[in-house]
């Protein structure tokens, strides 16, 4: 009898842009000057919106909020990455994202002051409602890479979770099925080291979690998620492999939760300060500033300048939401089905006919 090796695997850490802001130039992404300062600006308005939204929810205007705060290039670096044809299938915590791709923010703001119709947005934003039960929209983005594969689209499916999303039955199906299929879809886990209460390393023995594609026969790589460089470039990748017919990747983008989980969470309670501080270094828009700064693209005007233009955008925004009229009871009718069970129409006929 003889032992045989019947398989190894490696999986990779992508990192182009150091705490000091220093890329390197064999890795960087070929982003022209109005490339870079975009980029920064979203990281910019993306922070900015979530610490109105925090202040909107502690005055009473919207209801329980996620931050996300330290996540920003996580979400808009692979946000920057997405064709006009790609589809987002995100969770809960991806603002950075709908902001990256153009998603009104008034909309927004309105979805998490309790109105359902801030999801309903433009056509033009291929975007599925935002997902609070942690990872069971994981198999509907693996369905519709199926339907997109089937019909002979080049669009790809983006489905967003964060790490504890991987614990969860829902992620391992639709990976499996994703794999057998080489579907064209990614998944992209914000690992920001927390599940609310429960530390990474509580979660999975896995060394990293982007290994957990190898099981299902397909690429995973782990990114500084705090490097907009490296999420731009993995998911660029991911999504070319995509589109060629070479099936699905996972990407891990390795990053922290610098708030509380939610609004109706104190995190003081199960971490420590020195762990929160030990990232804060790794600030994402610190990093790209200290790079602008060093190709000369940075000033402390051009950051006020900025600071007020993204903040008059969070004003208007903010305004636009709170004048918003209030939902009709029969609207609850009008994005829930394609089509009405004969019991959602008897009732839609009912609160009309209470309204006569």
């Amino acid at each position: 009898m003889a032992e045989t090796t019947l398989a190894t695997f490696s999986v990779t850490r992508l990192e182009i842009l150091d705490t000091a802001g220093r890329a390197d130039p064999e890795l960087l992404p070929d982003f022209d000057e109005a490339a870079l300062w975009r980029g920064y600006r979203l990281l910019a308005l993306a922070r900015t919106f979530d610490e109105r939204a925090l202040s909107l929810q502690r005055e009473g205007r919207l209801g329980t909020y996620p931050s996300i705060l330290g996540q920003e290039a996580a979400q808009v670096g692979s946000a920057l990455a997405l064709g006009a044809q790609d589809w987002v299938f995100p969770a809960f915590r991806e603002m950075g994202v709908f902001i990256a791709l153009g998603y009104p923010m008034a909309l927004i703001y309105r979805y998490w002051a309790g109105d359902e119709r801030g999801l309903c947005g433009p056509p033009e934003f291929n975007i599925f409602p935002i997902s609070i039960a942690v990872g069971t929209h994981v198999p509907h983005a693996v369905g519709a890479a199926l339907a997109a594969q089937c019909r002979g689209d080049k669009a790809v499916m983006v489905c967003y979770l964060g790490d504890g999303g991987t614990s969860k039955g829902d992620f391992h199906e639709g990976l499996n099925f994703a794999g057998v299929f080489k579907l064209p879809v990614v998944f992209i886990v914000q690992n920001n080291q927390w599940a609310i209460s429960v530390p990474r390393s509580r979660q999975s023995a896995s060394l990293t979690l982007a290994q957990k594609a190898v099981a299902y026969g397909f690429p995973g790589v782990q990114v500084d998620g705090n490097d907009l460089f490296a999420v731009y470039r993995a998911t660029a990748e991911a999504l070319r492999r995509a589109r060629s017919g070479d099936g699905p990747t996972l990407i891990e983008c390795d990053t922290y939760r610098m708030a509380d989980h939610t609004t109706a969470d104190d995190a003081r309670r199960y971490r420590s300060e020195q762990e929160v501080a030990s990232w804060r270094e790794r600030d994402p828009l610190l990093r790209l500033r200290r790079f602008l700064a060093g190709r000369s693209l940075w000033s402390e005007e051009r950051e006020a300048a900025l600071l007020q233009e993204v903040g008059a955008l969070v004003d208007a925004a903010v305004a636009e939401a709170e004048a918003a009229p209030p939902a009709a009871p029969a609207e609850i009718f009008d994005s829930t089905c394609a089509e009405l069970s004969p019991r959602q129409r008897r009732q839609r006929q009912e609160d009309a006919d209470g309204d006569a």
